[in-house]
Formats: C-alpha cells, structure tokens, sequence
C-alpha cells in the first residue's frame, strides 16, 4: 500500500464508498458528502481523489451497466479494496484513541 496515513478528504470520500457500498459513483458520491456534512464538492475534486485512492489500491473500480437515464452511458463505480478497509480502520483507531486521551475535565463547559 505504501502509504498508512489519509488526508481529510480521502478520508471522508472513503467512509462516503464505504457507506454507499457497491453503488459509490462520482455524482452519488458528492450528494452524499452534501447531504451528510453540508459541504460543497466539485465534480473535478471527487474525481481526482477517487483516482488518487485507486493507484493507491484503497479503491478499485468498475463499469456498471448502462442506463436509459444516462443516454446509454455506464457509471463507474467504486468500491473499497481490503487495503482501503484496513487504513479506514486504522484511521479509526487512531482517531478514537485520540479522543479517549482527552481528560475528562477538558468537556466541563459549566
């Protein structure tokens, strides 16, 4: 894998597939990043981290069928590969450890 560390936005645009599973394609992906963390995304953007994530092998991709709605043209859809479930499971761990190491007292807002 090479690299065991995510910038924030691969981080996020790895939960969103995660979370899709198996339907994670670049306009679904974005609407979901909207929807769920009220944040604004360029198609461009998720393109370049979706490829960014895949030559990382945190991702690997497909064409899915083609679609009337679509003029006939095939989503590319993505998914995770057990690279990419292992650093978004490290990045987790971290991330709770962290928390846990907060004192207790750094939460009174009294």
């Amino acid at each position: 894998m090479g690299q065991n560390t995510l910038g924030e936005f691969e981080e996020v645009v790895l939960l969103i597939v995660a979370i899709l599973n198996g339907g994670a394609y670049s306009v679904g992906i974005i609407s979901e990043i909207e929807d769920r963390l009220d944040r604004k995304v360029s198609l461009g953007a998720i393109q370049t981290v979706l490829k960014r994530l895949e030559n990382k092998g945190l991702l690997k991709s497909q064409f899915g069928d083609a679609t009337k709605e679509r003029g006939g043209k095939r989503k590319r859809l993505y998914e995770l590969t057990a690279d990419g479930e292992k650093i978004i499971d490290d990045t987790r761990h971290q991330r709770n450890s962290l928390w846990e190491a907060i004192p207790k007292l750094s939460f009174n807002f009294c």
